[in-house]
């Protein structure tokens, strides 16, 4: 009798063992930290002593310093909300957000997709510091019984603490350093507020804010902006929360378009409370930031309260004096303003036209000293501005009419045609309005000074314009004639291919293959010299995919003389059969072209015959093969079937060519089934018993015996995976039948080997399939293995050979396995006998009687080697 087995324990005491692991502080690519406790006495009235921690780096991690602190993890992380990954929100809540939300359309592109790229572009290896609130002890001895006036003493005290100094200094942090900080300033504020300490909460945002004055490290300032204004969403939402929370009373919330009238006195009592808290902040900047994160609280106090204050806040801004400060000030304005009042453009407008007022201070001298100390080319300084100015522009050309567009560009002509701010112009208005000022862009492009801002970027932001819409058909030489005179006097490759890879794809579209061929040939002559080719695949690649959408003519592209030498070009191995796919995927959709190479693969075997020899019959099956994978119709699986049967019947003198068709065809039902998860409709289940019937067919014209009998066995697998049992079995029994038929010798690579050892690794395969495999119905218990084993038991194996021991060795591990009262594996959603018999007495009987005669022909070969001969 077999023992009976515990899988599931038994892989319990087998499997490794497991390292507890405390997630908490867990990540495998931060650096080993030590943290140092230091105590920190308060020179204030009455304050206790503070403890805080200082973390310093004892050991550098090798991941982190090749990184620079900005390993791929991390800046996957900061593309995520901050606070929809954390906070948990009831159905009201989200469909309020829903609704907010869709105040601006899905054409207008969200903050949320630029903060990764802003986070990615604008980083620094040098040492940052922040100032780190510490925290208070105050206020909680107090005793449930202390009056409201001593609760309010200490919160006043502890606002004035913040403004005196109770925060440390951290020096000499990396920038991932930095990062983590000021995650762990986002959770803080999470945690005060959840603790229900608000004004620690807003003492911690005023300390984020004022780090926005901080312009020490310039070229980081960007992505310092987005982290920090992340803490400032955060405390927005927070505290709308709060007051939302509060008008909610026990019949009703509020309606999303809810007007202050229907706000209870508590709440507007709260939201004054906090206007009020962050009135009497003393600096500007954290003045500004933190009413601005708060402004869609304006809602619970007056109708017209947004539109009062965006103005006044925009007239804050002019107290700024430094001038990227200000206008990342104005980009998060501009990102409040669409967020709770997308209407209110003049208010927008009003805010860039300040700016545009201002634009020259960037030129001044203490911009420049600033520069001359922190050893920044104005060329880079001038590039930390795009994010802001492409936001705000963004903001203000959202469904804006052409005519402001004339504005902008009349505006920019008073400023001496300024390449930053004609760069952001070109990025934030429609492309069609652009396209169809072409030429006056062009002309302004061209007076520009190119000291602060290379012109090759200026005509690259038009090129994408251009290529989304069509310029005046009168000018479209002239534009190509006027922008490729400068990129092709550009130097640096890289720079070079940024700027052809985008006019390539204005040229395919409005040009002959003459001028096409023009470009390519400038392209290789640039790209050549020192192999600058190879630090730009990603580029030459898209300039193929843009030249195959356009030239879609086989012939016409071939014929384009410039076109196999710039293929030459991809030299690395990966990257050409990539090229090469993504060609024949092109022209393989075009059903013109389908049927040409259909027609070409049905010449190339039509022209095997008696006398063709095996190699030559290798080569060509393997590149009928190679186009049979290459056909897609995508999700069109019924097409996909009518082809490989046309197929089969034009291959069918090439045996390696059926056996791909089976393959693929067995593919396409297991596609099938993981379009439907398994759950086959009445269609799809027709649709796989077609699959299976096809397999079913074409086998048995193959000629190679083990072959049919592991194309038998794999179809049978894949008609049990789709439920399609009864075919199942036919392709088993068909397995079964022609076991006899296998020879004692059999060809392999052109020499004659035994079969023997082919015909075991088979034969064992199938035992192990056949354990899932469920009984019929009409055909007794354990038929197939039955079957089986006879055919076994009649072949003729070889002499003083142990594989028909050693088959039967491995139907005992069958049959035992077969006993147990749950099966090892399972097919999915198919009953195996386990399930079927339930553990029947009568069922493991009949096992037992199989294994008893299987142990019997086992003791009897052992018998035999014990005999002389």
């Amino acid at each position: 009798h077999a023992r009976s087995r515990n899988y599931v324990s038994e892989c319990e005491v087998y499997k490794l063992e497991s390292v507890p692991l405390d997630f908490g502080d867990y990540h495998p690519l931060k650096p080993i930290m030590v943290t140092e406790s230091k105590t920190k006495k308060m020179t204030r009235k009455g304050s206790t002593s503070s403890t805080s921690s200082s973390s310093s780096s004892s050991m550098m991690d090798p991941l982190s310093s090749v990184l620079d602190g900005t390993d791929p993890l991390s800046l996957f992380a900061a593309a995520a909300d901050p606070v929809s990954t954390t906070a948990t929100m009831d159905s009201t809540r989200k469909k309020r957000d829903k609704d907010d939300s869709s105040a601006v359309g899905s054409d207008f592109e969200p903050w949320l997709s630029k903060r990764g790229e802003i986070l990615a572009r604008y980083t620094t290896t040098e040492k940052l510091s922040i100032n780190l609130y510490m925290g208070s002890e105050k206020g909680k001895t107090t005793t449930t019984g202390s009056a409201v006036s001593e609760k309010v003493r200490t919160r006043l005290e502890e606002l004035d603490d913040l403004e005196e100094g109770s925060q440390k200094e951290l020096l000499n942090l990396t920038q991932q350093d930095y990062v983590n900080r000021i995650e762990e300033l986002n959770q803080s504020l999470k945690d005060a507020w959840s603790s229900d300490q608000k004004v620690k909460a807003l003492k911690i945002v005023i300390q984020c804010s004022k780090l926005l004055s901080d312009t020490t490290v310039i070229q980081f300032y960007p992505s310092k902006f987005v982290l920090i204004t992340d803490i400032l969403d955060t405390f927005g939402k927070l505290v709308y929360e709060r007051i939302l929370s509060m008008c909610v009373d026990n019949r009703a919330s509020l309606p999303d378009n809810f007007s202050p009238e229907s706000v209870n006195d508590t709440a507007k009592e709260t939201c004054l409370n906090w206007f009020f808290k962050i009135a009497s902040i003393r600096e500007l900047i954290p003045r500004f930031y933190v009413e601005a994160a708060i402004l869609k609280c304006n809602k619970f106090l007056s109708k017209t309260g947004i539109s009062e204050c965006l103005p006044r806040l925009t007239s804050m801004i002019r107290g700024i004096g430094d001038p990227l400060v200000a206008v990342y000030a104005r980009a998060y304005l501009c990102r409040v303003g669409m967020e709770v009042a997308p209407q209110l453009k003049e208010s927008l407008n009003k805010n860039f036209f300040d700016f545009l007022l201002t634009f020259k201070q960037i030129h001044g001298d203490t911009v420049q000293n600033q520069l001359v100390l922190q050893c920044v080319e104005i060329p880079l300084y001038l590039t930390l501005y795009s994010p802001a100015i492409d936001w705000i522009l963004q903001c203000i050309a959202y469904r804006a009419p052409d005519v402001l567009l004339t504005e902008m560009m009349e505006r920019c002509k008073k400023l001496g045609n300024n390449a930053l701010l004609l760069n952001s112009v070109m990025s934030a208005f429609r492309a069609e309005f652009i396209a169809a000022r072409s030429m006056d862009f062009i002309g302004m492009i061209k007076e520009c000074d190119e000291s602060g801002f290379p012109k090759h970027l200026l005509f690259r932001s038009l090129g994408l314009n251009l290529a989304l819409a069509d310029p005046p058909e009168n000018d479209r030489l002239q534009i190509l004639n006027e922008a490729w005179k400068v990129i092709t006097k550009l130097k640096n490759p890289q720079d070079y291919i940024n700027c052809a890879e985008v006019w390539v794809e204005y040229t395919c579209r409005h040009f002959t293959k003459r001028e096409v061929n023009t470009v390519l040939a400038d392209v290789i002559k640039h790209m050549t010299p020192d192999r600058a080719f190879e630090d730009a695949y990603p580029q030459l690649q898209l300039i193929i995919q843009k030249i195959i959408t356009y030239i879609y003519d086989f012939s016409l592209l071939f014929s384009v003389e410039k076109f196999l030498p710039f293929l030459d070009m991809f030299q690395k191995e990966s990257v050409r059969v990539e090229v090469c796919k993504c060609i024949m995927e092109s022209f393989i959709k075009d059903p013109v072209i389908l049927n040409a190479l259909l027609h070409i693969c049905k010449t190339m075997h039509d022209s095997v015959n008696a006398l063709t020899l095996e190699d030559e019959k290798r080569m060509l099956a393997a590149l009928i093969n190679g186009f049979i994978k290459m056909v897609s119709f995508g999700r069109d699986f019924e097409q996909q079937l009518s082809f490989y049967v046309e197929a089969r019947s034009m291959f069918c003198n090439l045996e390696p060519v059926l056996v791909q068709l089976i393959h693929s065809v067995n593919q396409l039902a297991m596609e099938t089934r993981r379009v439907m998860k398994g759950n086959h409709s009445r269609k799809t289940a027709a649709f796989v018993r077609a699959c299976v019937a096809f397999c079913f067919i074409t086998i048995p014209s193959l000629s190679g015996i083990f072959t049919q009998l592991n194309l038998y066995l794999h179809s049978g697998q894949v008609a049990l995976a789709n439920q399609c049992l009864s075919q199942a079995d036919a392709l088993f029994k068909a397995a079964v039948s022609l076991v006899p038929e296998v020879p004692k010798m059999i060809s392999v690579d052109g020499k004659m080997r035994p079969s023997d050892a082919f015909l075991l690794e088979f034969l064992c395969n199938f035992f192990s399939t056949l354990l899932v495999v469920p009984d019929h119905p009409e055909q007794g218990v354990l038929f197939l293995v039955r079957g089986l084993l006879n055919v076994i038991q009649d072949y003729t194996w070889e002499d003083n050979s142990d594989d028909k021991v050693r088959i039967y060795t491995n139907v005992l591990h069958l049959l035992s396995a077969m006993t147990q009262e749950a099966y090892i594996y399972h097919v999915d959603k198919v009953d195996s006998n386990d399930t079927l018999y339930g553990g029947d007495s009568k069922f493991l009987a009949e096992i037992n009687k199989l294994c008893e005669t299987v142990i019997a022909q086992i003791l009897d070969h052992l018998k035999n080697l014990g005999k002389e001969e």
